[in-house]
């Protein structure tokens, strides 16, 4: 049977598993609700679990029945965000303040479907195949810590090539692959400033030292720099979400603060913005008299797909699914992915599929909203595709 008829096989389980997942969502590096259903799921399979010391991750290894060979990786998150669901669907999340809008619930129960099928192909398979459930992907960084924790040589020995996928509930039709080769999603980093001058009265600013025009001086300053300092065809992307500062009108207050994230597509772009933008940052404040605290804070890595695992995934979709499945993406993404570390140590690539649940995914709620809803439908052409770039990749020599 092939990867399709065998995931189809599997529907009800996985999409069982999915609306189960939804219900219980959970935030950060903590998830025990979640690391127990996926255990629930893969009972029974023969695989070698071990779980996370740091995290509540699950990390599985298939042992192929066709001898040794090369190992292949597939990763699914499992980490939820703080929103409040405001869907309609019967299976909404049970824990207030907390939901699965960025579809993470869909990755492992996709993650656990595609265990299933290659299990089923075990004896054939001329390798090892190593199921990533990863945590804390929306906020601290779970993949680093699994990587520290062994991850990547799980069966042994370094794994070849690494593919995972991220479902959106909007922008393209329902079942639509996508990815592009090189630069995938942005890096994110943080920069905080704080400037710090003299409280006074409002009505004799000379007799202090205001620090809020410095700040909106450094705001603005800080946008000319990104667009008179950068090639436009390597772009940084600097936006200012938070400002602070004072307590009345008529007081001049000590210190105001911002907090910007900055993305970038390149290492050299990165680079460069941290060291422009804290010497910017130094400079106004030195040229008003003022003091400044300046922190570039280094979040995830730019995601960048290996040119010839892209080719082969892209060749994988369009003979399994068809060339009117596939589009390929003309540049990246500005979101970020904790995928990038593992990226960064083993050649594979990143795929996007919809499960957009409107017919207008133009006008649908994008992954994040509290209204975002993912159309579990895919579920088995996820998993089918995880399953068959493992057998593919596993019987590629080199």
């Amino acid at each position: 049977m092939s990867t399709r008829e065998l995931a189809e096989q599997f529907r009800e389980e996985i999409v069982t598993l999915r609306r189960a997942l939804h219900q219980v969502p959970e935030y950060d590096l903590d998830l025990p609700k979640t690391q127990q259903l996926i255990l629930d799921a893969l009972a029974g399979l023969p695989l070698e679990i071990t779980l996370g010391k740091e995290l509540s991750s699950v990390t599985a290894v298939l042992r192929g029945g066709a001898g040794p060979g090369p190992v292949v990786l597939l990763r699914g998150d499992m980490d939820a965000l703080p929103v409040t669901e405001r869907t309609d669907v019967p299976f909404a999340s049970q824990h207030p303040g907390m939901m699965h809008a960025c579809g993470h619930d869909l990755h492992v129960a996709g993650l656990v479907g595609a265990a299933k099928v290659l299990s089923a192909l075990r004896d054939e398979l001329p390798g090892d195949v190593v199921f990533m459930f990863q945590p804390g992907e929306e906020t601290s960084g779970g993949a680093p810590i699994m990587i520290r924790e062994g991850v990547l040589d799980a069966a042994g020995r370094r794994a070849d090539a690494a593919y995972g996928l991220h479902v959106g509930s909007s922008s393209q039709p329902l079942g639509m692959w996508s990815s592009r080769p090189g630069s995938f999603m942005a890096a994110a980093d943080q920069l905080h400033v704080r400037v710090v001058g003299a409280g006074t009265h409002g009505s004799t600013p000379y007799r202090g030292k205001d620090p809020i025009p410095v700040l909106c001086e450094i705001v603005t300053a800080l946008q000319t720099l990104v667009t008179r300092q950068f090639d436009v065809f390597d772009p940084v992307v600097l936006t200012v979400g938070r400002i602070a500062g004072g307590t009345k009108e008529n007081i001049i207050p000590d210190d105001a603060f911002f907090d910007a994230t900055v993305r970038t597509f390149s290492e050299a772009a990165r680079a460069k913005v941290q060291e422009a933008s804290i010497q910017l940052v130094e400079g106004l404040a030195a040229a008003h008299g003022v003091q400044v605290e300046a922190e570039y804070q280094v979040g995830y890595p730019v995601t960048v797909n290996n040119e010839a695992e892209f080719e082969f995934a892209r060749e994988t979709i369009v003979d399994v699914f068809g060339a009117d499945r596939f589009r390929e993406r003309p540049n990246p993404r500005c979101g970020a992915e904790d995928f990038s570390y593992v990226l960064q140590e083993v050649p594979g690539v990143y795929l996007n599929l919809s499960a957009c649940a409107s017919a207008d995914p133009d006008a649908a709620p994008d992954n994040h909203s509290p209204l975002a809803n993912f159309d579990d439908s895919v579920l088995p052409d996820g998993a089918a595709l995880l399953a068959e770039l493992a057998v593919r990749r596993l019987n590629r020599a080199g």
